[in-house]
């Protein structure tokens, strides 16, 4: 039997999720994308506390919406990096959630690197 798009994303997730933890120094940059929004969280897995957020549903330039596509991932991505930074935070550990490192999710993981976050 063949496997959806999502079974197969939840079994790159969990495979990924072995690896890849956070701490309080070192957080989880965690990213979730749907079709309308793409949403960004740093997370300290010791304590299970959201320590920073970011998505294009919050995010508001001039009164309009900021879209998820990728120029709206970019501006994400350096929108957690400047709010990482104002909690002394410089490094994490990028977490893409099973989603292939391409499209949407390398431009918000390039804004973040633009920002000045390491990983």
């Amino acid at each position: 039997m063949k496997m959806t798009k999502e079974q197969a994303r939840h079994r790159r997730k969990l495979r990924i999720r072995k690896k890849v933890n956070g701490t309080e120094n070192k957080p989880r940059l965690v990213v979730f994308r749907s079709n309308v929004h793409i949403y960004a969280q740093l997370v300290d897995d010791e304590t299970g506390c959201t320590l920073v957020s970011s998505s294009t549903l919050t995010m508001t330039r001039g009164g309009t919406a900021v879209r998820a596509n990728r120029e709206g991932a970019a501006s994400v991505g350096k929108d957690i990096a400047e709010k990482a930074k104002a909690k002394n935070i410089l490094t994490v550990v990028f977490d893409r959630n099973g989603y292939l490192y391409h499209g949407r999710i390398k431009a918000l993981a390039d804004g973040a690197r633009e920002g000045g976050l390491k990983f």
